[in-house]
């Protein structure tokens, strides 16, 4: 989610448009929504970069730069993270079935290797300092109804690493999990609290009915 963050909001300082951040963080865990269906489907046909650039030509057509920030942080977790660690995705899918991984002198990255703990836990740093010194960290703490977005991330990949015993992510890494789990679950209930507000705002205005002015005098009774 870092990278996402930090590829989004970078190229969109550098097109002039401001993406939403909610919905930067949600694109980003989107390819992981596969381990949902199987562990054996994990880092499939989700994680394919021709189908994130193919479900995008619509919207890059419609919205043009305005889109590119979502496109990238969409990619970034196959291109860029899930790629350098661990690898084997099906990067090309569906003109190739291989499962792509790093070719030599590149090292094998693993989830639990210290190069990916430092890496990942270095990107959280800079993320959150970012978030901070740009005040995107209101965000989440602002009555948005696109914060309930990060319910998503909550429920299907923050949420499930806490359920079981042992953790499914390094202890060090567990920082910035718990970082975002209890963020994110604050901005839903944000979101939440949107609803009626939108609501009331969606509802159709009726002109106030004026009472029909007398043209004449009632005539008098014989």
């Amino acid at each position: 989610m870092a990278i996402a963050y930090l590829l989004g909001k970078g190229s969109g300082k550098l097109l002039h448009v401001s993406p939403n951040v909610p919905l930067l963080l949600v694109l980003s865990i989107l390819p992981d929504l596969d381990i949902l269906v199987s562990p054996s489907f994990h880092r499939g046909p989700t994680h394919s970069v021709i189908m994130a650039i193919i479900v995008f030509l619509p919207v890059l057509y419609f919205y043009r730069r305005k889109a590119v920030p979502y496109l990238l942080a969409l990619a970034s977790h196959a291109v860029i993270a899930d790629l350098v660690i661990g690898g084997d995705i099906m990067l090309f899918w569906p003109l190739s079935t291989a499962k792509i991984c790093l070719p030599a002198p590149f090292p094998d990255i693993s989830i639990y290797s210290p190069v990916n703990i430092a890496l990942e836990f270095s990107l959280f740093i800079v993320a959150t300092v970012v978030m901070w010194k740009t005040r995107d960290i209101r965000t989440f703490f602002h009555r948005d109804a696109s914060n309930l977005l990060l319910a998503i991330p909550v429920l299907t990949v923050l949420l499930p690493t806490f359920v079981g015993y042992p953790l499914r992510v390094p202890p060090l890494l567990v920082i910035p999990h718990l970082f975002y789990l209890i963020t994110f679950s604050i901005a839903v209930i944000f979101g939440l609290l949107a609803i009626p507000r939108l609501m009331v705002k969606n509802q159709p205005k009726h002109e106030p009915t004026t009472k029909p002015t007398r043209s004449a005098k009632l005539a008098p009774l014989s």
